[in-house]
Formats: structure tokens, C-alpha cells, sequence
């Protein structure tokens, strides 16, 4: 996330903590050689304010995976301004919900699969299974549920849905299953979940239970160790290799058992 020009990472979407420069942090991932890279300026919709299209242009130059921005979108215009600066997907939240029908137009502009729709969720009353979806950095509740909204996107064209989940965001405790087995229940696109990896082995039961996923990470990337020091890191390919072999390994022994 980038907040007053800085890279910041957050707890529940406050308290946000400084972890440096985003450009310098992109040349790490490049070296990292990070899968895909998601930048979303938090102060834009808040601050009604349109995109960064300098810092955009910077980050483009230097990001050599693929890169997704969001904060500020509004319009078809800004998306294909950011998609012309070599962005290769645009993520609306707020504005999707506002005006759904920018979906639809933004797709049929630049390809539904440069148009991802980022869901950011709360519990509902603090019932398990009750969400809903809040935006302006989770300060505004909408009254929808993530997984009928999901369903929506979709229809309207949207080529991925991104669910992150405000209660899980920092905390590094493991991802909310539940929300996600909602959501992904509802929809056939590509999904992303964002909020409470604090381990490999939570990337793991994620894929475990889900199968082909997109599995986002934020503060696990950022940080090291209990003090939270900040230390910008990714698995090297081995450690992945290991990762997704452990996954197979888990799947045969279920497999085995209920056969």
C-alpha cells in the first residue's frame, strides 16, 4: 500500500507503518522475482483524489513482473491512462461499487483481463459467516455481501476478483477460509485473497483447500520475525518448490484416506 508517496503496511487497515520507498522496494522484488505485484494508494479515494500517474510511470519502468494498480480509479479514462503507462491490470473497488456499470465499459476498453475488482470485507455484527463489504479503507460500509457482489463483477465482465479481509489484514494469523470458500463458490474467475498470512505454511492450507488460487501477502513480505523488523523478502524458488510439493503430498494422503 502506498500512503503520502511511502510504502506502508497496516493492521486491520490502521496503524499504518512505514517500510519504505516504493520504487526501491519494486527493484527488491525484481531481484525477489516476485509472480505479481499489486500497488493500491490508500489515500486516493479517501482524499477524492485521482491517480499518481508519475509514481504509476515510475513503478511501470522499473516493475518486471506483473503489475496491478489501484486507488483513485474512477473513470474508463483513468484506467486506460494506467493500462497506456504499462500497467498491466487496473484494480477498482469503490468506484465498481458506485458505478458497476465502469465494469463493463472498462473491459470492453482495455480487455477483461486487465479489470480486477478488489472486495475488501469485514464480519458482519462479528457472525463468522456474515460479511459484508466496506471501502474508503474500511470506513464506509455498503450493505453488500462479498460473495453476491463477486457474482456481479463477474457478469459484468470483470476478468478477477480480488477478496481481502479487513479483520485478517496484518494480523498474520492465516487467511479467513470461510470467506473465501463463499466467494470462490460464487464465481468461476480467477481469485486472489489478501489478509493474515503470516507463514508459507498459510499460503499452504490455502491452496490446499482451494486448489489453483491466488494466494497475496503483504505483511509476510515486509516484515521478519516476532519485532516485525522491516526486511522486504520472498521464498526463493526452492522454498516454493517445496511449498507447493508439500501440497501435493497432503492431497495424495486425503485421497488415500477416502478412497
Amino acid at each position: 500500500m502506498v500512503k503520502n508517496g511511502g510504502l506502508v503496511k497496516t493492521i486491520k487497515f490502521g496503524n499504518p507503518k512505514y517500510v519504505g520507498d516504493p520504487i526501491n522496494a519494486v527493484r527488491i522484488f525484481n531481484e525477489k522475482e516476485v509472480d505479481e505485484l499489486m500497488v493500491v494508494d490508500i489515500d486516493a479515494t479517501v482524499l477524492e483524489r485521482e491517480p499518481d500517474l508519475n509514481l504509476i510511470k515510475n513503478l511501470a519502468a522499473e516493475c518486471r513482473m506483473p503489475l496491478c494498480y489501484g486507488g483513485g480509479v474512477k473513470t474508463v479514462e483513468h484506467v486506460e491512462k494506467i493500462i497506456s503507462l504499462g500497467v498491466e491490470k487496473v484494480a477498482l473497488s469503490s468506484a465498481a461499487i458506485i458505478t458497476p456499470e465502469l465494469i463493463s465499459e472498462a473491459a470492453v476498453r482495455v480487455g477483461a483481463q486487465s479489470i480486477v475488482i478488489v472486495i475488501d470485507v469485514k464480519k458482519k455484527g462479528g457472525i463468522e459467516s456474515n460479511y459484508e463489504i466496506f471501502t474508503h479503507n474500511g470506513t464506509q460500509a455498503t450493505g453488500l455481501q462479498p460473495a453476491g457482489f463477486a457474482k456481479r463483477a463477474e457478469e459484468l465482465g470483470a476478468g478477477e476478483v480480488v477478496v481481502n479481509s479487513i479483520d485478517q489484514d496484518g494480523v498474520m494469523k492465516g487467511y479467513d477460509l470461510n470467506l473465501v470458500t463463499q466467494v470462490r463458490e460464487s464465481i468461476s474467475l480467477p481469485l486472489t485473497v489478501i489478509g493474515g498470512a503470516g507463514s508459507l505454511k498459510d499460503i499452504a492450507a490455502l491452496i490446499e483447500s482451494f486448489g489453483i488460487i491466488g494466494a497475496a501477502a503483504g505483511s509476510l513480505f515486509v516484515f521478519k520475525g516476532r519485532y516485525r523488523a522491516v526486511l522486504i523478502n520472498y521464498p526463493s524458488r526452492a522454498e516454493k518448490d517445496a511449498l507447493f510439493d508439500s501440497v501435493e503430498r497432503l492431497g495424495q494422503l486425503k485421497h488415500r484416506k477416502t478412497s
